[in-house]
């Protein structure tokens, strides 16, 4: 019975996880978009230095008279995203009526 009883405190006391947060102030909104993009970014510079890195090791096996590997892209210098706060969300489309079922 105390496990029971454990068991159903707990599945409740778990569902407060899930409860739904209050949406983001636009300050925050802004910072999590700028967080996100520096993030993006440096995937992309750590990409580029992968591919530098891979074809220095490339360059050391490669037998004469084989092509060298394709050239790295750099990416371009980092530019935080403008915040559109200027422009308001487009509202949602209407959901579409659930057909009758023909009988």
């Amino acid at each position: 019975m105390k496990k029971i009883i454990a068991f159903v405190f707990c599945a409740f006391a778990g569902t407060s996880v899930f409860a739904t947060l209050p949406p983001l102030s636009p300050e925050a909104q802004e910072a999590a978009n700028l967080v996100k993009a520096k993030t993006a970014y440096g995937d992309k510079v750590a990409a580029y230095q992968l591919c530098q890195a891979q074809n220095r090791v490339a360059d050391k096996f490669r037998v004469s008279g084989t092509p060298a590997p394709a050239a790295c892209v750099a990416p371009p210098p980092f530019v935080p995203p403008v915040a559109a706060a200027s422009a308001p969300a487009a509202p949602a489309a209407p959901a579409a009526a659930p057909a009758t079922a023909a009988k």
